[in-house]
């Protein structure tokens, strides 16, 4: 059993040698690629530019409709993805409702849902 395991050690060590022999440079090249990491590109100059002037213009509530949002991909080159990605992280780093606006948010949540019985 042992001699038999040996062996196929032996054997295995061989194919591996071999391959490597043959295709040892692809290999390194493939390790390389793999390894890279992938880089966050910032969106085009251009585009940014576009997103916030619509921001600036819709301040007050910037939601863009769907339409919005199909113009914008279009004026920017973007995907909608990136559009409403770019939304998101706007909103979340840049954008503080105003107090009447979380008041009526507030009151439209608390009417049905908070009845008192």
């Amino acid at each position: 059993m042992e001699v038999q395991e040996a062996q196929m050690r032996g054997e295995d060590r061989d194919l591996k040698d071999r391959l490597l022999r043959r295709f040892g440079s692809h290999i390194g090249t493939l390790k390389l690629e793999f390894s890279k990491k992938k880089k966050k590109g910032k969106l085009p100059r251009e585009a940014r530019q576009t997103l916030l002037e619509w921001w600036s213009v819709h301040y007050k509530w910037p939601y863009p409709t769907e339409g919005d949002k199909i113009a914008l991909a279009e004026s920017t080159g973007l995907d909608q993805k990136q559009i409403n990605n770019w939304f998101i992280n706007q909103r979340k780093r840049h954008w503080k409702p105003s107090e009447n606006m979380q008041l009526a948010v507030r009151d439209n949540l608390s009417g049905p849902f908070f009845a008192d019985d």
